[in-house]
């Protein structure tokens, strides 16, 4: 794929907004060991890249092992794969190729902050209708409401993302469609172990107020010796 010369520039604008280790002088021969690239998706998605597993190089096979490891971890994550013969070029710094890998990736880091700004609405929107639920009731025994609401708020509601996450699927291709869905059953699992964290939480809650009554009742006891003692 060629870029028009609008789009190079508007390529090329957007990559020098983004604060490299070194100055873009020559793209192919700049970005031809990934370090750079790396350090793109970092700048936007920083939990995505460790930085420390791509080493600036010279030699074919490091250059060749770093972009190798961006297509890995890092692209497959993006739904975007780069082919091995274009990995060979990237290497080699053959002029035209990292523009079209470039504007692709810009591509893909768009479509996944959109849908980190989507996820964290629809999480917003439950968490808000979560706490106008509870506050209701100021107390349910002797444990906060705000407190177990702040707990609950950690909370992905499994019907929620269902049922605006499983339509969009049906369009993608069917190796994308199953990598969302193990993404949309890790959530899921995170979803019962937090409401397995709050039952503790709740636990540890009712094990510190029978501690607390223990001690106003030796205290009371305390107080009483003492009164005797003096009669």
């Amino acid at each position: 794929m060629k870029l028009s010369q609008d789009a190079l520039q508007e390529l090329y604008a957007w990559i020098d907004q983004i604060p490299l280790s070194k100055p873009k002088r020559n793209v192919a021969r700049d970005f031809s060991d990934g370090v750079m690239v790396a350090e793109v998706v970092k700048h936007f998605l920083p939990k995505l890249v460790d930085m420390h597993n791509y080493i600036p190089a010279n030699s074919t096979q490091q250059k060749l092992s770093n972009w190798q490891l961006l297509n890995r971890k890092v692209f497959f994550k993006l739904h975007f794969h780069i082919s091995e013969e274009t990995l060979k070029m990237l290497v080699k710094s053959s002029p035209g190729i990292i523009e079209p890998v470039l504007s692709t990736l810009r591509q893909k880091i768009e479509e996944e902050l959109n849908g980190i700004q989507v996820r964290n609405r629809l999480l917003h929107k439950q968490d808000v209708k979560d706490y106008n639920h509870e506050t209701d009731v100021s107390y349910q025994g002797y444990i906060p409401v705000r407190a177990h609401t702040l707990v609950k708020g950690c909370q992905l509601n499994p019907e929620i993302w269902s049922n605006t996450q499983r339509p969009m699927y049906s369009h993608l291709d069917p190796e994308i469609q199953i990598l969302l869905e193990e993404k949309e059953q890790a959530l899921l699992a995170l979803h019962e172990t937090v409401e397995i964290l709050q039952m503790k939480v709740q636990r540890l809650e009712h094990l510190v107020q029978l501690k607390d009554l223990r001690i106003d009742e030796l205290t009371r006891h305390v107080k009483k010796e003492k009164a005797n003692e003096r009669s």
